[in-house]
């Protein structure tokens, strides 16, 4: 069966409490963790990854900041090697991987933790591992508690022991629903302790409550007396952001609170597609995570039983949702902003840059968007991002990102000119040169004479059929077209009636057919299909006639 996580979407918060959550700022601004508190790390350290002055950093005293994803391994095994793979090859340099202690999932064996830990290495990436049966304790009464998870952890001590550059512990899941959240303090600090007097050395990470998404502020209120009870200082605070953290205030506001204080925090957990109960703002999210140079790790690869979850449909990393393209290939996303940790870079730190990208090349140019094409960079480690610059005189402006040599720039203004250019990056963050530059002008905006109306006919799994509508609005008759559309979830054209495509990745052009070719003045004409598809299948929204938009509806 395939599982959704269990935070808010499967427990869902009645809209009352998230609308509370102004209310929250303005109450907490009074609790907010006091700047006079702030203490550097115990002296004992973590022989890896440890804390710092409130910050992660390696053994080796290099900050390590996360940039990766969650990957629901107890769920999908077979599926964990190649997941792995692709979202090392996607940019990431950090994977947060389920696990279950038995309480409510079987749990996942010491050789298989020790597998799972062998190819994070393989893939270098840095291996965050959580118990999830303790998702929701409290409004949940299949969950499991923290205490069932530190025994889980001190069971896996010899396999775990030695991974301390490699491994972060993080105890539990949502530790925690929203049933009495105040006690959540004391088992967290019971397992904190536990783990520490059973010898585990790794860094370790804890969930709020409240689902992870501490709407209350229990974590954020005490997250100090946390913090203290570890005698190592090596602990990590993590917050999960999904409908509830809808505004930008919220977020920026919750960040500051912990890195004011000087105490430690990541986005465990965010989700980007909106909800009944909100629309996350995941573009905040990952700026201000950027801006303060804290980690994030977005929910989740694949497997979701809602796939609007889903980075990747169908575990196909060549298959990114409009999700996926977001985390991955956006501005602040993980291609723009990873660093490789250095444990896995060898002896001598890398300091030499990829050479400069070809020259972009410019396709598929429309209205409000651009894609852009250069040959590769080379690199003495390996290239593994690009990021692409709009160039107005002596100012440049990041406007996308990508591990590979194309790009789709999007949100631009209709019959403007601009000018572009790619710099490559290498693990250890050395960017290239600038590459030449390409100019792009943008076509025509929407022309109301034409029209195209877009809808399902019908679906089952694996395809799906489509209808076109093309209205011709204007005061004379057209003769011979061109459509052109995109899918954004990997949907491919099989069969057409009423036209002849041709489709290159997303991108599809329409000719007509014979008695297609003439739409007459106030007439219309239909092309139907028969397509491929994921999990998910959304619908262009932007379609151009000849070159120029056309309205839809």
């Amino acid at each position: 069966m395939r599982r959704t996580r269990s935070t808010t979407r499967e427990h869902p918060l009645p809209r009352l409490l998230a609308a509370l959550v102004t209310l929250l700022g303005l109450v907490l601004a009074g609790t907010a963790l006091p700047a006079a508190a702030r203490t550097q790390s115990p002296g004992v350290q973590a022989t890896g990854l440890h804390i710092s002055a409130g910050r992660l950093v390696e053994g080796n005293g290099s900050d390590f900041v996360m940039r990766g994803v969650n990957a629901a391994h107890t769920w999908y095994a077979g599926r964990t090697e190649q997941s792995l793979a692709d979202i090392k090859a996607l940019g990431a340099n950090t994977v947060r991987v389920v696990l279950a202690d038995g309480h409510r999932w079987a749990a996942n064996s010491a050789s298989d933790v020790a597998n799972v830990v062998a190819q994070c290495k393989a893939n270098r990436l840095i291996c965050v591992l959580e118990v999830h049966d303790t998702t929701g304790y409290g409004e949940d009464g299949a969950a499991g508690t923290l205490d069932e998870a530190a025994d889980y952890w001190i069971g896996l001590k010899d396999v775990l022991a030695g991974q301390e550059n490699y491994v972060v512990i993080n105890i539990g899941n949502e530790p925690w629903g929203n049933t009495a959240p105040d006690g959540w303090t004391a088992p967290t600090i019971a397992a904190v302790q536990k783990l520490r007097n059973a010898g585990l050395e790794h860094t370790l990470m804890v969930d709020a409550p409240n689902w992870g998404q501490d709407w209350q502020g229990v974590m954020r209120a005490n997250a100090r007396s946390v913090y203290a009870a570890d005698p190592t200082g090596n602990l990590v605070f993590s917050i999960h952001m999904y409908s509830v953290f809808d505004t930008a205030q919220e977020i920026t506001d919750y960040l500051d609170a912990f890195v004011d204080a000087g105490l430690p925090l990541l986005i465990g957990e965010f989700g980007g597609p909106g909800d009944q109960y909100g629309d996350p703002d995941e573009d905040t999210m990952m700026a201000a995570a950027q801006q303060l140079k804290l980690g994030y790790l977005a929910w989740s690869w694949s497997g979701n039983t809602d796939p609007i979850l889903d980075l990747a449909l169908d575990f196909d990393r060549n298959q990114l949702s409009s999700w996926g393209r977001r985390v991955f290939n956006g501005v602040d996303g993980i291609a723009q902003t990873a660093k490789e940790a250095t444990v896995f870079g060898g002896g001598s730190p890398d300091t030499q840059a990829p050479t400069a990208p070809g020259t972009p090349l410019a396709s598929a140019v429309t209205a409000t968007s651009a894609t852009l094409t250069w040959s590769a960079a080379t690199d003495n480690v390996g290239v593994t991002g690009y990021d692409v610059v709009r160039v107005s005189a002596a100012t440049e402006t990041t406007v996308a990102a990508s591990t590979t040599d194309t790009v789709t720039v999007t949100g631009l203004t209709a019959e403007t000119a601009y000018t572009f250019a790619v710099y490559a990056r290498d693990a250890a963050g050395n960017r290239s040169a600038r590459s030449a530059t390409v100019n792009v002008t943008t076509a025509k905006g929407a022309d109301l004479s034409c029209s195209v109306g877009y809808r399902v006919v019908g679906e089952w799994p694996g395809g799906f059929q489509g209808e076109l509508t093309i209205g011709n609005g204007g005061t004379t008759a057209i003769n011979g077209w061109r459509l052109g559309f995109a899918f954004a979830d990997g949907q491919t054209v099989t069969t057409m009636w009423g036209g002849t495509p041709q489709q290159t990745g997303g991108a599809v052009s329409v000719a007509p057919a014979s008695y297609t070719t003439t739409i007459p003045v106030g007439g219309a004409v239909t092309v139907g299909f028969l397509a491929n598809k994921g999990a998910t299948n959304t619908a262009p929204t932007a379609f151009t006639l000849n070159g120029s938009g056309c309205a839809t509806g």
